[in-house]
């Protein structure tokens, strides 16, 4: 389904991100995982995509593969490292599969590469791509998703500037916005505030990632480009005394707390980012109330 009649019910949307397993074992698992999270009726879930595209094939295999269940996949797009004629041949791909949505991104470098060599510096620019694309059976073309990051972009320091690249990307064509994860919920509502004062009209969903192990805590540090951690998350976390059922609990329930938060202030949507994990999720919904 097209992302702008997904968002135009005016309902809370709940959707889920997966990551493309790369061996047969963690496919099969993943898959465990799908199956668990299929009776919860996301709105869509979401497939990341390798820095430098490294995922090219892995993550179009899982969306062809998605696309057989009841689950609505959106997979990411960036464009670093790749021609205007790559990017192309991968919309081609898209469409003929019956894909409706992508979520466009500038994407990270590969490990080691000091430049993207590629046709697009922007995510701006891969957006004003995907919408002048003419190939798709939909009249509208692609439904279109670009990142915002609460708690600011690592690579730009200036909260000005990262305003106004994220105000270009809407501009080009972006239908919404899904955020990086965030711990304190008070960062997004100063984020949504800023762009509507810089006249960012789209739908905000908010980025949720539970704490489900401290070796998780960390690397979510790593991938956020420096995640910011309340204390009175690290406190609850630290009373664990490294407990790892303690760790989750805790971890779910912060991130329970947050979700119910959102809803209250009427968030337009509510993204999971489940690590190809079903039990953090799950448990949420438990806790929320939602339907199973």
């Amino acid at each position: 389904m097209h992302i702008r009649d997904i968002l135009a019910s005016g309902e809370t949307t709940f959707s889920f991100e997966f990551f493309p397993p790369r061996t047969p074992a963690s496919t099969e698992k993943l898959f465990e995982t799908i199956v668990q999270l299929e009776s919860l009726s996301p709105s869509f879930v979401s497939v990341t995509y390798g820095a430098g595209g490294s995922t090219r094939e892995l993550t179009h295999d899982l969306v062809v593969r998605l696309r057989q269940t009841t689950l609505d996949p959106i997979p990411h797009l960036t464009c670093v490292g790749h021609s205007a004629s790559d990017i192309t041949g991968i919309l081609e791909r898209y469409a003929h599969a019956g894909v409706s949505n992508l979520l466009a991104l500038r994407g990270d470098l590969p490990r080691g590469a000091s430049s993207g060599n590629g046709s697009f510096a922007q995510a701006a620019e891969l957006v004003r791509a995907i919408r002048q694309f003419r190939g798709h059976p939909d009249s509208r073309g692609f439904g279109i998703g670009v990142a915002g990051f609460p708690e600011g972009h690592p690579d730009t320091p200036n909260r000005l500037l990262e305003t106004d690249y994220l105000k270009a990307k809407v501009e080009a064509g972006a239908d919404y916005i899904c955020t990086q994860l965030f711990f304190d919920n008070r960062d997004f509502y100063d984020f949504c505030a800023r762009c509507e004062l810089a006249g960012i009209h789209v739908p905000i969903l908010a980025g949720i990632m539970p704490v489900t192990s401290i070796g998780g805590l960390n690397r979510m540090a790593e991938l956020a480009g420096g995640a910011r951690f309340p204390a009175r998350l690290l406190k609850a976390l630290h009373r664990a005394n490294g407990d790892p059922i303690a760790v989750q609990r805790i971890g779910i329930h912060y991130a329970t707390e947050q979700c119910a938060d959102l809803l209250h202030h009427n968030v337009a949507g509510i993204h999971f980012y489940t690590l190809n994990q079903s039990t953090a999720t799950r448990e949420i919904y438990l806790n929320l109330g939602l339907r199973l």
